[in-house]
C-alpha cells in the first residue's frame, strides 16, 4: 500500500433486496471508522455503469444519520444495474475506460455488492487491474435473494425473502381454508427463483404439521409432471378441503424448458420469465374444475423490508464490514462468505472464497432437502432454513407507514470526457 491513502469505490448490482442497503451502510460506516486507510469512499451511480460513465457519488457528503437509516431502507440507495462486462479480448476499450475512470479518481479499492454475475464483474475488474498495470483491490460483497451463490452458507437478502414466503403462504392458506367450502379451493403463490428453489422451499416452513399450507411446493430442480401435479392437487382438496401451492418461477418441463418463459432476455442474458401461476391456475380449472386464485410475489417479496429477518439484517451488515476489513488486510479477488458453525443455537462467522470459484456458479437445492415425491421440504431443509428467518427487525414507522431515508447522492466532479458508446 502507498503511504498516501487512496479512494475506495462501492457499487450495487443486480436485483436489489430488502437488506442490500444494510451492506452499504456497513461499508460506509466501517470505512469512516478508518480514515487513515481510505481517503474517501465513492459510490457508482447505477452500479458498474456509473463507473464506466464516470457518474460517481461522494458518500462523504451524507450525514451519519442518513447512512444509519439505510438499515431500514429497501431498494438500492445508489442505484443498481444489470450489466455484465464482456471479454477483455473483444471489448478492451470498455476495460480501458474503466481503468481510466479509476485512475482519474485515484481509486485503489473496489467493492461490488451483488450476485453471481456481479461476482464475475468483480473478478474481471481484479484481473484487468493486473493486466493493465493499475494497482487495484477488488472485493465482492454477496447479495442475492435467490441464495444461489456457492461457497457461502447463505446469501444476504435471502433470509428476508424466505421469511416473506413462509409468512405469506401461511396467511393465504388460512384465508383459503376458511372459504374453501363455498369458494376458492386452490391457491398458488408464485415466487422468484430461476434455477434454484430456495425461495420456494422457504414457503415450506409455514407447514409444521400435515395438512397445513403449503401442501405442495414446485421446485426448479424437480421436472414438472402435469399429471402427477394435478393428481396431488386433487388429493389435497379431497383430504384437507383445499390446496395451497408455492411455485418457483423457474419450473421446467421434461424438455428442460421453462414453463413460464415469456420470450426475450435480460441484460445478463437470462431468459425473461413470467406468468407461471396463471398458467397453472388455468390447467387446474380446465382439468380439475377447481376454482383457483393466484398471486405473483415478484418485487413485493424482495422489497419487503417491513418483514425482514433479523438474522438477514445482521449478516448483511457483517459482510459489508468484513469486506472493508479484508481490503485493509490486503485481500483482493475474493468474496466475503458466511460460514455456519452450528444449527441450534445458530452460530456463524464470516470468511472468504476466491472469486474464480464463485463467478457464474449456481448453488441449487440439494436433493435431500426435497421430499421423495418432489413436492415438499425435508427436515434437513427445515433445519437449514429456520435460523435464516429468525428474529424481527422492524423499521421505524410514522403515520402508519415505514420510514425510509433518501440520500443526497452528491456527484463527484468528472475528470474525463464522456464515454463513447
Amino acid at each position: 500500500m502507498s503511504a498516501r491513502p487512496r479512494h475506495a469505490l462501492y457499487a450495487q448490482s443486480g436485483g436489489v433486496t430488502a437488506v442490500i442497503n444494510v451492506s452499504a451502510q456497513a461499508v460506509i460506516e466501517t470505512a469512516r471508522a478508518h480514515p487513515g486507510h481510505f481517503a474517501r469512499l465513492y459510490a457508482g451511480r447505477n452500479g458498474i455503469l456509473g463507473v464506466l460513465d464516470e457518474d460517481l457519488i461522494d458518500t462523504g457528503a451524507e450525514s451519519a444519520g442518513a447512512i444509519a437509516a439505510l438499515r431500514h431502507t429497501p431498494g438500492g440507495a445508489f442505484g443498481s444495474c444489470r450489466y455484465k462486462l464482456k471479454g477483455l479480448d473483444q471489448h478492451r476499450s470498455e476495460y480501458e475506460r474503466l481503468i481510466a475512470v479509476l485512475r482519474a479518481h485515484d481509486i485503489g479499492t473496489f467493492f461490488y455488492n451483488g450476485g453471481g454475475d456481479s461476482a464475475d464483474t468483480c473478478l474481471k475488474v481484479a484481473q484487468i487491474g493486473r493486466e493493465l498495470g493499475y494497482p487495484l483491490q477488488a472485493i465482492h460483497i454477496p447479495k442475492t435473494m435467490d441464495n444461489d451463490l456457492p461457497l457461502t452458507d447463505c446469501c444476504p437478502g435471502f433470509g428476508s425473502v424466505a421469511k416473506y414466503s413462509a409468512v405469506s403462504i401461511r396467511e393465504a392458506g388460512l384465508d383459503v381454508a376458511s372459504m374453501a367450502a363455498s369458494s376458492t379451493q386452490v391457491f398458488i403463490l408464485e415466487v422468484m427463483g430461476r434455477h434454484a428453489g430456495w425461495t420456494a422451499a422457504a414457503g415450506g416452513l409455514a407447514a409444521t404439521r400435515a395438512g397445513e399450507a403449503p401442501q405442495l411446493i414446485l421446485f426448479p430442480e424437480i421436472v414438472f409432471d402435469e399429471d402427477r401435479f394435478l393428481a396431488a392437487v386433487e388429493a389435497s382438496v379431497k383430504r384437507w378441503g383445499y390446496c395451497a401451492i408455492v411455485a418457483s418461477e423457474g419450473l421446467r418441463d421434461a424438455e428442460n424448458r421453462f414453463l413460464s418463459e415469456a420470450g426475450g432476455s435480460d441484460a445478463f442474458g437470462h431468459a425473461q420469465l413470467g406468468g407461471l401461476a396463471p398458467l397453472l391456475a388455468q390447467r387446474i380449472k380446465q382439468r380439475l374444475g377447481r376454482k383457483c386464485h393466484y398471486a405473483v410475489a415478484d418485487y413485493l417479496m424482495r422489497a419487503a423490508r417491513h418483514i425482514a429477518s433479523a438474522t438477514d439484517v445482521e449478516q448483511a451488515y457483517a459482510v459489508g464490514r468484513a469486506a472493508v476489513e479484508q481490503a485493509m488486510a490486503g485481500a483482493s479477488g475474493v468474496m466475503v462468505t458466511i460460514e455456519r458453525l452450528a444449527d441450534s443455537p445458530y452460530r456463524w462467522t464470516t470468511g472468504t472464497a476466491p472469486l474464480e470459484q464463485v463467478a457464474n456458479v449456481e448453488k441449487k437445492m440439494p436433493r435431500d432437502f426435497i421430499t421423495a415425491d418432489g413436492f415438499h421440504i425435508t427436515e434437513a431443509c427445515r433445519r437449514y432454513l429456520l435460523p435464516l428467518i429468525a428474529g424481527e427487525d422492524y423499521p421505524p414507522y410514522a403515520d402508519g407507514l415505514p420510514l425510509h431515508t433518501e440520500l443526497a447522492n452528491t456527484a463527484v466532479p468528472r475528470q474525463l470526457p464522456p464515454r463513447r458508446l
